[in-house]
């Protein structure tokens, strides 16, 4: 299932059932688990292990070495898990020694066209980042959050599970689970109920969480006030613990 025009390094490991397209390239330290299908003009390359039952479009770059000046050729890695769609143009690069040496994308992501994962990079399951989307290097994205054409996001930003982006949002600072934001600063705009709904959240859940984005954003309470009230409302709604422990362990600031 190899095509006669690629180029597949001897030492690369490929499961059974893997497709490779025309003049597609696949490098020495690669493994592609089984059912993957790499399409034509591919360059697949460094320490990059793709797991099974993934669809990567023509013209994509994964696992070329950091846009960081820093980098000196040292074996960091890319780690791509299953059942993922990649389309056409995306570039993910291998991690650095600075952080944790590895760039990760999780299990059940659409990735649309021309996306850019710089090193780095932490992404969980049940994404989607539209068209254009890019993240600069040590950026965290939680489960099923949702990124928006040409949304920009800002090195070690992290984004929360459920969180949604607009089209073209500029974010600079951390954006909570649950919390929907757009524009150039990014600014917050409610929570992502549709996307909740999909999910199976009650109405009861999304009534909760909507309480919680009132006590952070709209009660005029301080940062802090703010966190400890919603702590005392995980009682009505244990879905809140995922917004408690992201607004504990924030670094960078929220959007707020």
């Amino acid at each position: 299932m190899i095509h006669p025009t690629a180029i597949v390094h001897s030492n690369a490991r490929l499961a059974e059932h893997v497709s490779v397209g025309a003049y597609s390239i696949i490098g020495e330290h690669v493994e592609i688990g089984a059912g993957t299908v790499i399409g034509p003009h591919v360059v697949i390359d460094g320490h990059t292990c793709i797991g099974s039952h993934n669809r990567i479009f023509q013209f994509c770059s994964l696992g070329e070495i950091p846009q960081d000046k820093k980098y000196a050729n040292e074996p960091t890695r890319l780690e791509i898990g299953d059942h993922n769609t990649i389309r056409e143009f995306c570039t993910f690069n291998i991690g650095t020694i600075q952080d944790a040496g590895v760039t990760r994308l999780g299990n059940h992501n659409w990735i649309m066209a021309y996306v850019h994962l710089a090193h780095d990079c932490q992404v969980g399951n049940h994404t989607i980042m539209a068209n254009g989307a890019t993240l600069g290097g040590h950026v965290h994205v939680g489960d099923w959050a949702f990124l928006g054409g040409l949304s920009g996001i800002h090195q070690f930003v992290r984004i929360g599970a459920h969180a949604m982006t607009g089209f073209q949002t500029r974010l600079a600072q951390d954006l909570p689970p649950f919390v929907t934001s757009a524009g150039n600063p990014a600014a917050a705009h409610g929570i992502n109920s549709e996307g909740l709904k999909r999910r199976g959240f009650s109405s009861a859940s999304i009534m909760a969480i909507k309480r919680a984005y009132k006590t952070l954003y709209k009660s005029g309470l301080a940062l802090e006030d703010a966190k400890e009230a919603i702590q005392g409302q995980l009682a009505e709604c244990p879905e809140l613990q995922l917004l408690v422990d992201f607004l504990a362990a924030a670094t960078r600031g929220i959007i707020r």
